[in-house]
């Protein structure tokens, strides 16, 4: 099974992310427990602080940010991986002058249901 970035349909994520979908099991015929989007928060900008009820990791790609994971905040940059436990609340801040990118796996799979967005 072969998916190109490229052919993910783009959309806001509910916490105003651009979110494109690589891998979800609800969306593909192999048995996996996990969900893989690739995610893009603009120059300047900042998903809203949410919570999962699953374990999220994020690998950043490429720009930098603070990462807010509850009372923790850490900056972050290309090649690091960040583990956020279930029903931590979270949101990440884009520093650089450049897009922050970055992978998202969420394990089990994420659903709307199990996220919970705060607002800004």
């Amino acid at each position: 099974m072969l998916k190109n970035l490229r052919d993910c349909e783009e959309f806001i994520a509910g916490d105003g992310s651009i979110l494109r979908e690589l891998l979800h099991r609800d969306k593909t015929e192999v048995p996996i427990r996990y969900s893989l989007a690739h995610a893009k928060v603009p120059q300047g900008g900042r998903t809203k602080p949410h919570k999962l009820k699953a374990t999220e990791v994020y690998y950043i790609i490429t720009g930098r940010g603070l990462m807010h994971i509850d009372a923790e905040s850490f900056e972050v940059g290309p090649d690091s991986a960040v583990l956020i436990p279930p029903d931590s609340m979270q949101y990440i801040e884009n520093t650089a002058d450049c897009d922050l990118v970055f992978l998202c796996i969420v394990d089990p799979a994420w659903r709307q249901e199990d996220e919970q967005v705060v607002g800004c």
